[in-house]
């Protein structure tokens, strides 16, 4: 007997499957698609490889997209790279002297 498993689910709250997912060939990461891609890794329906190899993300641009939605939710997808660019340099600069300074 074959267990069915539960929908995943998009952020609005609607069933997706893969075929609800961006075009692969996608460069405009809105949040509702960052959104969608994290869902989609989480119910299983792709594995984070196969999501990172099939738009060209990397594992560390897609796990900061899962960690960003689940401490802060979709605002924090909103978030442009620059943006996090520059907060990811003036964090580091504030940790290396803090280190120094220890």
């Amino acid at each position: 007997m074959k267990s069915k498993r539960n929908p995943v689910l998009c952020p609005n709250g609607q069933p997706i499957s893969l075929a609800d997912l961006p075009p692969t060939d996608s460069t405009r990461w809105v949040w509702r698609r960052k959104a969608m891609l994290v869902a989609v890794v989480d119910g299983g329906l792709l594995s984070l490889e196969e999501a990172c190899e099939r738009y060209r993300l990397t594992v560390e641009e897609f796990m900061a997209w899962k960690l960003d939605y689940a401490d802060r939710g979709h605002e924090a997808l909103k978030i442009r790279r620059i943006q996090q660019q520059r907060l990811r340099r003036i964090l580091s600069h504030a940790c290396e002297r803090m280190g120094a300074s220890a």
